[in-house]
């Protein structure tokens, strides 16, 4: 790209550096290589680079900014409201660690709800267990869906499995009117951000009034988040640049042990994971003490009048979910 561009909106910018790393303009550098870099902003002092090969595709929905970048450290990678949401190298990480410990610690999982999802990769990991025998992906925004549908060929096949039902709909709607109930309940939202479409999703009178009228005897909710209370785990991905969270919760007691994981991994998925297995798990659910100290001194109830919210801004629009 022999120019300095922008992307419209909430996108991040994308700029032209010179060898040396400082910023140049086009004038005068002909002799220079440059690259093309998009850059996100993921606290008021700190910025995160990514080296672009090119712009494989921009556009905005009715609810959400989104651009499939390819990236040279990275490969192809989704941006949605200017924020990073996975990568082709390692989004492994962040999705077989948000599937499979809630439907591996559950005995039987045979009907599972995913809140959001549009990417597919989290109906991917799900539908690779024999024992699911019905997914309902709600996600609100189709035209997302449609985008990751066409553009990310790694879970084409799971859009098309007979066991997907996809449904275009606000996901709190849907729990609320639906009758059915699910055995594994998953979160896979955009982060709360300050006019971003999700955040009443992540309440304590959602998760409670809801959410878990939803689930079976036995059921399992879990989502991504930030360190929290229940049973909390962790894993870094490279591509967020830092340590991630999800917590998983259910009024029956975790009790399967690594073996037991592992033994059900053997039996229920289909082909090889590449990051999670029973002695993984054991070690994301240790938290560091620095995490440990912050839970116990947290005292604040994440609620629609009290919502704290990362760093960022969505494009602010109408909805509850992202």
């Amino acid at each position: 790209m022999e120019s300095t561009q922008v992307i419209e909106g909430e996108m991040g910018d994308l700029k032209s550096f010179g060898e040396n790393g400082n910023e140049v303009s086009d004038v005068g550098f002909e002799g220079r290589r440059k690259s093309c870099w998009y850059e996100e902003e993921l606290d008021q002092h700190l910025k995160l680079c990514f080296a672009l090969n090119r712009i494989l595709h921009t556009g905005a929905s009715q609810y959400q900014d989104i651009a499939l970048l390819d990236t040279k450290a990275f490969g192809k990678v989704l941006v949605i409201d200017g924020k990073l949401q996975s990568t082709e190298i390692d989004e492994f990480i962040y999705h077989e660690s948000l599937v499979h410990p809630a439907l591996l610690h559950h005995h039987n999982p045979k009907t599972i709800f995913i809140m959001g999802g549009g990417e597919g990769s989290t109906a991917r990991e799900i539908l690779r267990h024999t024992t699911v025998e019905k997914v309902v992906m709600c996600d609100i925004d189709e035209e997302v869906v449609g985008f990751c549908k066409s553009y990310l060929l790694m879970n084409k096949a799971a859009f098309f499995d007979p066991r997907l039902r996809l449904v275009i709909s606000d996901a709190r709607a849907e729990l609320e009117n639906c009758v059915e109930k699910f055995d594994v309940i998953i979160g896979d939202l955009a982060d709360p951000i300050e006019g971003g479409p999700c955040y009443q999703l992540y309440t304590k009178s959602f998760y409670e009034s809801t959410l878990k009228p939803r689930l079976n005897e036995g059921g399992i909710f879990v989502t991504q988040a930030g360190p929290a209370d229940v049973v909390p785990y962790s894993a870094h991905i490279p591509s967020y640049a830092d340590v991630w969270g999800w917590v998983m919760a259910s009024d029956s007691p975790f009790t399967v042990d690594v073996a037991e994981l592992d033994e059900r991994i053997t039996h229920r998925i289909v082909g090889e994971n590449r990051y999670f297995d029973g002695e993984t798990f054991a070690s994301d659910s240790k938290l560091s003490k620095a995490v440990r100290k912050s839970l116990a001194e947290e005292t604040q109830v994440y609620t629609e009048g009290t919502a704290k919210f990362i760093y960022g801004h969505g494009t602010g629009h109408r909805s509850h979910q992202a």
